[in-house]
């Protein structure tokens, strides 16, 4: 039976040079009514935790949470899945340098112009000022990252950083931490506190 992980397969195989047909065949079957298009691994984390804690399920709605790889495909990928490709409803989340490239991208799509959600910086910025410094240092503590953070701040680049952008760089400094924290960070946030982007993007759903 597919899922919405074969259709997100299936979508990034054509976005990469691939077959329209297994993507617009599984868009049919599931059916797929929107797509969120994220920069990365890490947001896509992040507001697939929202949405739990939130007791929904994306897939079931309908709704693809899509990591492009950067945000300078979102204009392939919103041709491809906006209303001159598999007509789906378009929304996502960029980082506030990477505004130009969604703006861009999304006005080339034909349809109404979608809504997408600005991070001051990105989203992990978002995140660690939510919760405040001292928090995300208790919650890399309880991950076991404790004496890796330490090590990090002893480098010479980092002394004299304010210690938000200290843990912000910290997060992408080992392939998959920015993945994980980008769920542990979300799951901390008390309920009135997630950064108005990411709640202002899943309220939109």
């Amino acid at each position: 039976m597919a899922d919405m992980g074969a259709f997100r397969q299936a979508v990034t195989a054509w976005a990469a040079g691939g077959p329209e047909g297994p993507a617009r065949a599984l868009a049919a079957q599931l059916p797929v009514r929107a797509a969120v298009l994220l920069e990365g691994p890490s947001d896509v984390a992040a507001v697939d935790a929202l949405a739990r804690r939130r007791g929904r399920d994306l897939a079931a709605e309908g709704v693809c949470v899509l990591a492009m790889g950067g945000a300078m495909s979102i204009g392939r990928y919103a041709r491809l899945l906006g209303p001159s490709g598999l007509g789906l409803r378009l929304t996502g989340l960029c980082d506030e340098r990477e505004r130009p490239f969604y703006s861009r991208g999304l006005a080339d799509a034909d349809g109404p112009r979608p809504n997408f959600f600005v991070c001051a910086a990105d989203l992990e910025d978002e995140l660690i000022r939510a919760l405040g410094v001292g928090r995300v240092r208790e919650l890399v503590r309880a991950e076991g990252d404790l004496r890796a953070l330490r090590t990090f701040l002893c480098q010479p680049a980092q002394q004299g950083r304010p210690a938000q952008q200290q843990l912000r760089r910290f997060l992408g400094t080992k392939k998959g931490r920015k993945i994980h924290y980008g769920r542990v960070l979300v799951e901390a946030l008390d309920a009135d506190g997630v950064p108005a982007p990411l709640d202002d993007l899943l309220a939109g759903l």
